[in-house]
Formats: structure tokens, C-alpha cells, sequence
């Protein structure tokens, strides 16, 4: 018997009646209806989390930012509500927890009282964090606490976005008013420097006067010292002159005849005492009467005494006079030395306050210089930079279009697998009527493979089918992703046929665990490098990992290289169980076992 009749009578064995034609359609379609439902439900879930009800509670009572009433939570709810990202429902804190225990909401999420104050908090003296309030229920849905864990941050770097553009905004604007004053603070500087450089060489005059004053002070501080002796030296004479006024009365004629000549003396004496023309002139007006009383009369002699006595007592008086003069004269040269010095000390100071003056002015302006004249839509725009100075860009090797597109591969292959045990539960693995027969290990072997392999080839069609037309899934390489669908499920087929045939009913038990092993370790979720170490062994050891590989990479335009390591891994795995299932059916041939003759617990 050819392989092709073996094939044809198993088929015609399949569909000998009704019943087993609906069992054999049921099967064939266990890996569409597992593989086509489940993806079909878990295609897009979160395109469609805004049908997720979510509790939204909102206890803000706002705060005073810059002497305005702010209420942020207020404005994160609104934000939230108008996004749209969940079934947002603006409950109170009641409510909410009656929601969530109930199950008509998922999670809530609570805007505390203090929260506007929190957030406005940065900019006073007592600093804190805000917080945002998730409440979840696992036992409505476990992975909606993982949701709302995703939510919540989303939350929190929008709010942290909004506040740190309003402060950096608000610090933006301070630094521009800085600038501001700095430039009127600059000009200011520069008008002191003018000021102070006038005012030094102000200082400097006023030293060179200060200088000429207080040598003309000492100068009449001389002078008037001279004065002061020339002036005691009048006043002795003068008394002299009232002692020999008594002789002189005496004398008087011999006084009056020689008048001229006293007189010529007089004032020869009084211009070498150092007196002026006024001050002579003023002696001799005293003296003048008492040559005229001389001349009048003798009788006149006491009076003209009397008049000496007077003069010897203005002389007496002068000579005071003039040792005060001398004494304020001297302390008019000591008080100028002191000008001189303390305006000397004046033009050193203003010289170092001009000095500082101009460094204070170019100080200033390098400061304006420094910070940047921006206007408000600029300074608005560097805010927006500040509070999310990152922005991300994805790019993508290769691409699944969604959730439901990215589980695919793995589910197909699982699929796979499903199939082709469903359908050992009733295709013979071998005809035991064909080994007695023909004696053939070869063919036989080959004709057991084929029957499921080209039912499960077709069940791969079928799945493929509700893929890209039911499921709308995109194919890079679509023709590719069929040969490897099929070629899996023939790889499966030879698998479980090794193990019918050696092991029989437990052949097949074990099958059902190799499905649960490489549920496991194929890497269709989550990254294989997360499973436990001997499980990601196993990952690198069976097959459907490697079917799960080649078909993301053909399904999604990765590298086809690692396509051609997947399908040698594959290729080693049939050929490797189709050489063990005709080692076993060679094995049949030769000789029986107690195994071999009794009925199969399975079927």
C-alpha cells in the first residue's frame, strides 16, 4: 500500500459517518475558534480603556497664588474629563467607595483638599509634595489597578508639566523685571559716575585752595605776630612818654618850638614800629592837640599829661589787641593746615568713590548684558521648554499596529499545537494494519504524519484566513507567515506522533504538557528574559518560541535573517521526531509488546 492510500483510508476511516465528520470539523476548528475569539476579544484594549468607568473625586479647595484665587484640581479634573482616556465619573468620596466596592467603577482617583495649596507651596517657605489618591479593587479586575498605577502617573507628569511651566514662567518674568531694574540701576550708576568724577576734581581744587589758604594763614599768623610786638613796643613808649610829660610841661616852649621836629620824629618812629599811614595818622592826631595846648598855654601842660595818660592807655589797649590778633591768626593757620589736610583726604576718597563708581556702572551693565532681553511669547514658550524639556521619539525596527496584532504570533502558534493534539485524539498514529502488512517503517511512518499534518496545514489556512480578513491583521511578509504557520503545525504533527508512537496514551498525555511547558517559555507576552532561569532554558530548547520568532518577524518586517535560524531549529525538530517515530514504528515491526496489544486509555 502507497503512503498516498494510507493517507486516503485514514481520511475515509475520519469520515466514515455523520458523527465522526462533525468530530472532525470540530477539531479542525478548535485552533481557529481558540486562536481567531481570543484575539479577536484582546485585539485593541486600550483603544477602548475610555469605555473603562472610572471614579473621579475632587476635594480641592483651591488656594491664593500672587494674591489670585487658583484651583488646580479643578482644572486637572476638567483636563481629564475632556481627554477622554477613561468613562471619568465626578463622584463624591461616598460615592466613589460604594462604586468601586459594587464594581461599577474600576478605580478612583481623588484630588485631596490640600492639593492647589501643595502645588502653590513651591514658592513659599514651607515646600511640599501634592498627591493624587488611587483607590483599587482587585477583586473587581486585577489589572485595572495595574491601569490605574499607569493612569495615575500619566497624572502626575501632566500636573507636574502644568506647574512647572507656571513657575518657570513666573521666574522668567522676575528675571526680565530684574533686568528691568538693572538697567535703571545701571543708567543710575552711570549718572553717580559722572557725578563722582566731577566731584573729584572738585576735591582737587578744593585741595590746591585749601593748600593757598593755609599758607596765607601762616603768613598773617607772622604778621600778626610782628604786630602784636611793635605794639607793646608803642605802648612802652607811650608810658615812657607819660613818665617825661611832667618835663615836657617844663619845657613846654622849648616842646612847642621844636614841634616840627617831634612831629618828624614821631612819625619816623611809628612807620619803623611797623604802624600804617592810618594808624600814624591816628597817633598824631592825639599828638596834634598837645603841641596846639603847648603852644596855646603852659596852662594847658596838665591836661596834655592827662592826654598822654590816655594814650599810654590806648597803647595799652592796642598792644592787647594785637596779641589777640596774633593768637587767632595762629589758630586761623592751624585750622587752614587742617582744611588743607582734611580736603587732601577728601580728593583721595572721592577719587577712590569714582573709582568704584565706574566699576559699579560697568558691573551693572555687564549684568544687563547677561541676562537676555526676551519678550512675553518668547518667555512663554521657554516655559513650556522648562517644564518638559524632553520630548520623546519612538522608532521601531519593526511594528505590530496593536495589542491584538502584537499577541498574534504567539497565539498562532499555540494554536497550532492545539490543533494538532485535538486531532491525535482521532487520527490513528499509525496503522497497525499497515505494519503487519508491509513491513514498511518508512512509509508508514510518513503516512501517520501526513494525515494530521495536512489537517492541521489546513486548520493553519483557516486561521490565517481570520487573521488578515476576519481580524484585519497587516502581513509584511504574508505568503512567509502562512509556510511558517503550516510548517509548525507539520513540525507539531511529527512531535506528538514520535510520542504515540513510543509511548502511546502517556505519548499523548505528555504532549498536553509540553503545550503547557512552552505556554510558558515561548516569550508570546511578556519577554522570555523574565521567566525563572530553568524555564528560559527551556525557551531556548522548544519549538514554539522559534515559531513565535520567525512569525513576528515576517508578520511585523524584522530581521529575516533570524527567520532562517527559526525554521533550521524547526526543521531539526521534525526531522528529529520523524526519525524517532520510524525508529519506533521499525521497533513495531519487529516485535510485539504487551503494550501493543492493549487498548489505548485515550480513545
Amino acid at each position: 500500500m502507497k503512503v498516498p492510500a494510507m493517507i486516503a483510508a485514514e481520511l475515509r476511516r475520519l469520515t466514515a459517518t455523520r458523527m465522526s465528520v462533525i468530530a472532525l470539523l470540530a477539531l479542525m476548528l478548535v485552533p481557529v475558534l481558540y486562536g481567531g475569539v481570543y484575539l479577536w476579544a484582546n485585539q485593541d484594549p486600550y483603544g477602548r480603556l475610555s469605555e473603562v468607568p472610572v471614579a473621579l473625586v475632587n476635594d480641592d479647595a483651591g488656594a491664593q497664588v500672587d494674591g489670585e484665587h487658583v484651583d488646580y484640581g479643578d482644572e486637572v479634573a476638567q483636563n481629564l474629563i475632556e481627554d477622554g482616556s477613561f468613562a471619568w465619573q465626578l463622584l463624591d468620596s461616598e460615592e466613589a467607595l460604594s462604586a468601586l466596592t459594587t464594581g461599577d467603577v474600576d478605580f478612583i482617583v481623588t484630588i485631596p483638599s490640600d492639593f492647589s495649596e501643595a502645588l502653590a507651596s513651591s514658592a513659599g517657605d514651607d515646600p511640599h509634595q501634592a498627591t493624587l489618591e488611587l483607590e483599587t479593587n482587585d477583586a473587581n479586575n486585577y489589572l485595572a489597578s495595574t491601569i490605574g498605577d499607569t493612569a495615575i502617573e500619566r497624572i502626575r507628569a501632566s500636573v507636574a508639566q502644568l506647574v512647572g511651566e507656571e513657575a518657570a514662567l513666573r521666574l522668567l518674568d522676575g528675571i526680565a523685571d530684574i533686568r528691568t531694574s538693572l538697567v535703571t540701576a545701571a543708567d543710575g550708576a552711570s549718572q553717580l559716575a559722572s557725578g563722582t568724577a566731577e566731584a573729584s576734581a572738585g576735591a582737587g581744587t578744593l585741595t590746591s585752595g585749601a593748600d593757598e589758604l593755609a599758607a596765607g594763614t601762616a603768613t598773617l599768623a607772622s604778621g600778626a605776630a610782628d604786630l602784636a610786638a611793635g605794639a607793646a613796643q608803642v605802648s612802652a613808649g607811650n608810658q615812657t612818654l607819660a613818665a617825661y610829660a611832667d618835663q615836657a610841661g617844663a619845657a613846654s616852649q622849648a616842646a612847642v618850638d621844636a614841634i616840627p621836629t617831634v612831629r618828624a620824629d614821631i612819625i619816623a618812629s611809628l612807620q619803623a614800629a611797623g604802624l600804617d599811614d592810618t594808624q600814624i595818622d591816628a597817633v598824631l592826631a592825639r599828638l596834634d592837640p598837645l603841641a596846639d595846648a603847648v603852644t596855646s598855654a603852659n596852662g594847658d601842660v596838665q591836661q596834655a599829661v592827662g592826654s598822654v595818660d590816655q594814650l599810654a592807655a590806648g597803647a595799652a589797649q592796642v598792644s592787647a589787641g594785637a596779641a589777640s590778633l596774633a593768637d587767632g591768626a595762629a589758630s586761623a593757620a592751624a585750622g587752614a593746615a587742617q582744611v588743607a589736610a582734611g580736603s587732601a583726604t577728601l580728593a583721595d576718597g572721592l577719587t577712590q568713590l569714582d573709582d568704584g563708581a565706574a566699576d559699579l556702572s560697568e558691573g551693572l551693565a555687564d549684568g544687563v548684558a547677561q541676562l537676555p532681553d526676551s519678550s512675553a511669547d518668547l518667555r512663554q514658550t521657554q516655559a513650556e521648554t522648562i517644564s518638559d524639556p524632553v520630548a520623546v521619539e519612538t522608532g521601531k525596527v519593526a511594528s505590530a499596529e496593536d495589542y491584538g496584532a502584537g499577541l498574534a504570533p504567539f497565539f498562532a502558534a499555540l494554536a497550532g499545537w492545539i490543533g494538532i493534539y485535538a486531532l491525535f485524539l482521532i487520527v490513528k498514529p499509525i496503522s497497525r494494519r499497515a505494519i503487519t502488512a508491509l513491513r514498511s517503517p518508512i512509509r508508514v511512518t510518513l503516512a501517520g504524519w501526513l494525515t494530521p499534518a495536512i489537517l492541521g496545514g489546513l486548520q493553519m489556512v483557516a486561521l490565517f484566513g481570520i487573521l488578515a480578513l476576519a481580524l484585519g491583521f497587516t502581513f509584511s511578509q504574508p505568503l512567509a507567515t502562512l509556510g511558517i504557520m503550516v510548517l509548525a503545525s507539520f513540525t507539531y504533527a511529527a512531535i506528538i506522533l514520535a510520542l504515540n508512537v513510543w509511548l502511546g496514551s502517556v505519548g499523548q498525555f505528555l504532549g498536553l504538557v509540553l503545550m503547557v511547558l512552552q505556554l510558558v517559555t515561548a516569550g508570546g507576552t511578556f519577554p522570555w528574559q523574565t521567566l525563572p532561569e530553568p524555564l528560559a532554558t527551556l525557551h531556548h530548547v522548544l519549538p514554539m518560541g522559534y515559531v513565535v520568532d520567525a512569525m513576528r518577524q515576517l508578520m511585523y518586517g524584522g530581521d529575516l535573517a533570524r527567520v532562517g535560524s527559526d525554521l533550521l531549529v524547526l526543521a531539526a525538530w521534525g526531522i528529529g521526531a520523524l526519525v524517532l517515530a520510524a525508529i519506533g514504528v521499525t521497533r513495531m515491526t519487529h516485535r510485539r509488546t504487551l503494550r501493543d496489544l492493549q487498548p489505548s486509555l485515550i480513545g
